[in-house]
């Protein structure tokens, strides 16, 4: 895939360069620095400038710049996420709706001086030697192969759950970021929050005994998405570029944005849009890695319109050593399971362990009174598509950001991102076939079952197969 990198794409739409200065304002520049410097080390902050305009004065060498992919949504809240850290820039951000390259160019301003090159096509970014780290918050479709390019560019790479549209991607990602070198971390944030990380390690030291049974959900009142109608694609939509890996199908009117999530060809379902947050924390807690047997019920109950995947859903999973865990999906009802919209329960032969849509958790004994609780110390709404807990995100950035500079260890490296995400996939998969599937328990494949087998991989749009 690295001949991508020399097609012709769209370009720079908006720019200010740090060379472009004058003689005199390079000086001014020189001077400014200088007196800058001696005020910091003084241990002195000047009142104008924050903690980020010195970061930027001190030391461009110790910034970390990034770009960021697909910007509409929760890539524009990643962008102004990572813009707000005191160590990075975001220098570019790439989108093919011209409109979200306008809104989140103004939204950085709010965040940081530097002014981000935009553009269409984010190979073009790629190009650039200053580029440190990719940011992937496009579609499902595009987050492994946008991964991939950008590793064999010789980048760093956050992706946004799921790491990948199918397991064979997941498993590709994998192999790829130890060929290459580059820091991969999945955008599974609550692998980084404090409480949750003290949560999960007292299910792992005992707290509540051995832990046989853990249950994740989500649920909301997602609306219809109506009955598609084929229509020109809009003047500020690359319609071609967003479909990138996914072979070509005619621009529908309920497609563009969000609702891609809903479709097969591109999206994943509610399973892995949310579902893989939950499935993450139960694997982790549980300290288990691939099942032995996966199935799942559910289906498109709500409304009669194009969404494809399941607006409920439950999957299970069955793994050696008496272990077992499911999640339970409901898009169109958003009664709350434990008083949370989103959550999850570890059950145990002393008691049970309950970490709702927050920082917090609470440890029940075998009667259900509370033995511990540990309160929320963020505002977090489970339920906002694009940026439900900004600041306890940062820490999870500050984490790749720590093994990127320090050799720091990940809290969710692509290996783990994949499991979680296949664990998933494979409910998704049972789900779509129509029945139970046996795994194998050493690498999480699929056992004698041709046609669910055929789901592992995808078709791609020819030029764009995803492989090493």
């Amino acid at each position: 895939m690295n001949d991508k990198l020399n097609q012709s794409a769209g370009g720079a739409t908006t720019s200010s360069e740090k060379g472009d200065l004058s003689a005199g304002e390079a000086s001014s520049r020189r001077n400014f620095v200088k007196k800058s410097a001696l005020a910091f080390m003084a241990g002195s902050i000047l009142p104008q400038f924050s903690a980020k305009s010195y970061a930027n004065i001190l030391g461009s060498n110790e910034m970390i710049n990034v770009s960021v992919m697909g910007v509409n949504s929760r890539g524009k809240a990643l962008a102004q996420n990572f813009a707000a850290q005191n160590n990075s820039n975001v220098i570019h951000i790439c989108d093919v709706d011209s409109r979200a390259i306008t809104n989140c160019l103004t939204a950085l301003k709010e965040r940081q001086t530097v002014e981000a090159k935009a553009y269409t096509d984010f190979r073009k970014s790629l190009e650039s030697k200053d580029v440190d780290v990719l940011v992937v918050a496009a579609p499902d479709h595009w987050h492994a192969p946008a991964s991939l390019i950008a590793l064999e560019a010789g980048k760093h790479v956050y992706v946004e759950k799921p790491c990948s549209h199918n397991p064979s991607e997941g498993e590709i990602l994998v192999k790829a970021a130890a060929k290459y070198g580059k820091i991969v971390q999945m955008g599974n944030q609550r692998r980084s929050w404090p409480n949750v990380m003290e949560s999960i390690q007292a299910v792992k030291d005992g707290a509540i005994g051995r832990v046989y049974f853990g249950k994740g959900w989500y649920t909301n009142n997602r609306p219809s998405i109506g009955i598609g109608k084929e229509t020109a694609v809009p003047e500020w939509l690359n319609w071609d570029l967003w479909q990138g890996p996914a072979p070509r199908k005619k621009f529908k009117d309920n497609i563009v944005h969000y609702n891609w999530h809903w479709f097969w060809h591109w999206g994943t379902g509610e399973a892995l849009n949310n579902g893989t947050h939950m499935v993450d924390l139960l694997r982790w807690g549980m300290e288990v890695d691939y099942p032995t047997q996966v199935s799942s019920n559910g289906g498109r109950y709500r409304y009669q319109d194009d969404w494809e995947t399941p607006d409920t859903q439950i999957i299970n999973l069955n793994f050696d050593d008496s272990k077992t865990m499911s999640w339970e999906g409901r898009s169109c009802n958003g009664k709350p399971i434990e008083g949370s919209s989103v959550g999850v329960v570890f059950y145990g032969e002393n008691g049970s362990l309950l970490i709702p849509a927050g920082n917090s958790y609470t440890q029940f004994d075998l009667d259900g009174k509370i033995v511990k609780e540990v309160e929320n110390t963020e505002v977090i709404d489970a339920r906002n598509k694009s940026n439900p807990a900004e600041k306890l995100d940062a820490l999870h950035i500050q984490n790749m950001f720590d093994a990127i500079k320090n050799g720091g260890s990940l809290h969710s490296n692509v290996d783990s991102g994949h499991k979680s995400t296949l664990l998933v996939q494979l409910g998704n998969i049972s789900q779509r076939v129509g029945r139970s599937l046996e795994i194998n328990p050493k690498n999480g494949h699929i056992s004698k079952d041709k046609d669910a087998q055929k789901l592992w991989s995808r078709n791609y749009e020819k030029g764009w197969e995803m492989k090493l």
